[in-house]
């Protein structure tokens, strides 16, 4: 088995698209208008309009409804990062230095799913 991606569900495909390209400094592949895919090495994140879940995933999905689950992102320098971001980023958490060494900042994303943008110590 191998891991291949986690798909965030949306009711606005574009402003996920526009938050996570920020992000990452990538550009996805939109294979439909309603679908995007972020590649990272052997794994994807996945942006998935709800439509498209109701559609073809028997709306096992609801846009905007998850808040257990963290997307994770490592970098090298946060702060750098936050930095990029400016004003244009939902803070939830300003870069932090955390017991066991990584420095960590948690951002919400447009539909309020938590995004930890991290770096191990050095």
């Amino acid at each position: 088995m191998h891991f291949a991606s986690v798909r965030l569900v949306t009711a606005d495909i574009d402003a996920l698209v526009a938050f996570y390209s920020r992000l990452t400094e990538t550009t996805p592949s939109r294979p439909a208008p309603e679908f995007a895919e972020f590649r990272f090495g052997a794994a994807a994140l996945a942006l998935s309009s709800e439509t498209l879940v109701a559609r073809f995933n028997a709306g096992a999905a609801v846009a905007a409804a998850n808040r257990s689950a963290i997307v994770e992102f490592e970098v090298a320098d946060v702060d750098a990062v936050r930095t990029r971001l400016g004003d244009s980023a939902d803070v939830a958490m300003p870069p932090t230095d955390m017991p066991w060494g990584n420095r960590s900042m948690l951002l919400r994303d447009p539909d309020g799913n938590v995004v930890n943008v991290f770096s191990r110590p050095r």
